[in-house]
């Protein structure tokens, strides 16, 4: 068989530093308590941690607003609990990823403040500052957190770029010494143990000179312009720096946030032919339940859409690059308030969609919380809500008049927040996070749902996923196995198949809360039952399967020789 790269045949769990364990009381969680946790997550059978941002921040957008790369935020801890944390994963035989922001820094990052401080500056040309245009903005382009992606600085006289939060102005990647600055900065953590590295926003290092106005939104002067700085081509160029001057040299491994892909350009970001990088993170494969990019325009899940934009997926960089495979981080709601059933079937749904999720191709990311089966918080209270995006939504949704009883069930259902909620450690105060205040309110539920009840169950969702690491791995069918989806059109099945040369792999998942039926494949009767969150398959004499409420199983076929 073939042997694969140590990042193709492993799970990666996310950890959200601020809200998974706090270890010295204060009420945000810090390097010092992922170290303390590490047991755990080493128990779940995951091979690499991956951090979200402890950088010095002001936090205006969760800590991807850096400012300075090379200093561990006082929140957090220091640079010595972070070598600590490094060298605990290696001891437990797991790799440590963290995330690097590229794409824009702090408003606060010295570089920025010397920016503002003087057009003459050579830190002026960091960052993309322009003259307005016509008494507005150098463009119409949209901020990706809603109104310009422009702001006007009164004491130069120009506006600069951010395509997110105006806290967080965009680097400006045509000036080489910017590139200097990145790739050193990556050297430097990588000389502290680093193995990887998750590139957030990355795609949008390059914008269209001249930044043309697009056409504006409903109902707003201001339009994205996607086509405009997402996936140029001088982008490839980048990643082949990154790759050449600091990734392959060192073996690090990359994991790239993109977006607004076609085809040809993820082949050629993840094929391992050009070099650029190891593994695609599509956020646009859980865009199914809203409309266009509006997280908050929701949807009812329309399950064939979900299933087309995965099969998509799997076929295009099928043997032309890798997938990152996710239900859920730390800017989505929790997977099974999303996609499954908090109530009565909330066990078993959070089981079924792990395992329709992670036997497909590419490398599972689990999300801190996922493998417990947590709920989005479900607060009561628009105070409880902490997030930019979630915050500024709502105030341009009151200001058109919409009610906060309208926004508090939005919230609730899909801000940044749902998932940012503490760890639920323990049925105990605060959840167990902390023994301060929280920093943010626990989960509703975290009395009945939390790791310290899920531990002493056997068949909780916890030992289910722990099941789940061990009898994916190494599996040839998972690695390299053609994926194929089954009754594409069905409203409520989820089935695939997996079919390499050594063996083939069935996995079956009824996405409804009613039975089902389903005439079971030919070839699979008498196939090892590898997975299941229902016990042995309901199958009759005529072959066809009774699926229960939100079933889900896996069954493995030997290939004749």
């Amino acid at each position: 068989m073939r042997q694969p790269k140590w990042w193709q045949d492993a799970v990666v769990y996310q950890v959200y530093p601020r809200s998974f364990y706090d270890a010295n009381g204060d009420g945000v969680g810090d390097l010092r308590g992922i170290t303390e946790k590490l047991d755990y997550i080493a128990s779940l059978g995951v091979d690499v941690v991956w951090s979200c941002p402890f950088f010095v921040s002001p936090w205006a957008d969760g800590g991807y607003d850096i400012a300075d790369y090379r200093a561990v935020d006082p929140a957090f801890g220091t640079m010595e609990d972070f070598e600590a944390l490094v060298a605990g994963v290696h001891a437990r035989g797991m790799k440590f990823v963290m995330d690097f922001v590229g794409n824009h820094t702090s408003d606060e990052h010295p570089w920025f403040q010397a920016a503002l401080a003087d057009k003459n500056s050579p830190y002026h040309d960091y960052y993309t500052f322009r003259p307005g245009k016509d008494g507005r903005e150098p463009s119409n382009w949209a901020s990706i957190f809603g109104g310009s992606a422009w702001e006007y600085v009164p004491a130069l006289d120009e506006y600069y770029l951010h395509l997110f939060a105006k806290k967080q102005p965009d680097l400006n990647w045509e000036n080489p010494q910017v590139v200097e600055e990145v790739l050193s900065i990556l050297e430097f953590w990588a000389d502290k143990g680093v193995d990887g590295y998750r590139l957030d926003a990355i795609n949008y290092l390059y914008k269209e000179p001249g930044y043309p106005d697009v056409e504006p939104l409903p109902g707003s002067p201001y339009g994205f312009a996607t086509a405009h700085y997402a996936n140029k081509p001088r982008v490839h160029e980048h990643f082949r720096t990154l790759r050449s001057r600091v990734m392959g040299p060192r073996g690090l491994s990359t994991v790239a946030e993109v977006a607004y892909l076609d085809d040809e350009t993820a082949r050629g970001y993840a094929d391992p032919a050009r070099g650029e990088l190891d593994m695609l993170y599509l956020f646009d494969v859980l865009n199914v339940d809203q409309q266009g990019f509006d997280k908050f325009s929701p949807l009812p899940l329309d399950l064939p859409r979900f299933k087309q934009a995965l099969a998509h997926w799997q076929q295009v960089l099928h043997g032309h690059g890798w997938l990152a495979l996710f239900l859920g981080n730390h800017d989505q709601p929790r997977a099974v308030s999303r996609f499954g059933d908090e109530g009565r079937y909330r066990a078993r749904s959070a089981k079924m969609l792990a395992n329709a999720m992670y036997f497909l191709q590419g490398t599972p990311y689990l999300y801190q919380g996922e493998e417990l089966g947590m709920t989005n918080p479900h607060y009561t209270s628009l105070s409880q809500f902490k997030d930019v995006e979630a915050l500024d939504a709502l105030r341009a949704g009151l200001a058109r008049g919409e009610s906060e009883q309208h926004w508090l069930e939005l919230l609730n259902a899909r801000s940044r927040d749902c998932g940012r909620a503490p760890f639920s450690w323990n049925d105990g105060p605060a959840a167990g996070f902390t023994a301060g205040t929280p920093w943010m309110d626990p989960c509703a539920d975290a009395a009945q749902i939390n790791a310290a009840a899920e531990e002493n169950d056997p068949d909780s969702v916890l030992n289910f996923y722990r099941t789940l690491i061990r009898v994916r791995k190494g599996r040839p069918s998972v690695l390299w196995g053609r994926t194929d989806f089954l009754v594409p059109e069905d409203p409520d099945l989820f089935v695939y198949t997996r079919t390499a040369e050594e063996e083939a792999l069935l996995s079956v998942n009824n996405f409804s809360g009613e039975e089902r039926h389903f005439p079971l494949p030919q070839g699979f009767a008498g196939g090892e039952l590898l997975l299941s969150n229902c016990g042995a398959p309901q199958l009759d004499e005529e072959g066809v399967l009774t699926l229960r409420p939100w079933e889900g199983f896996v069954l493995l076929r030997k290939q004749q020789p």
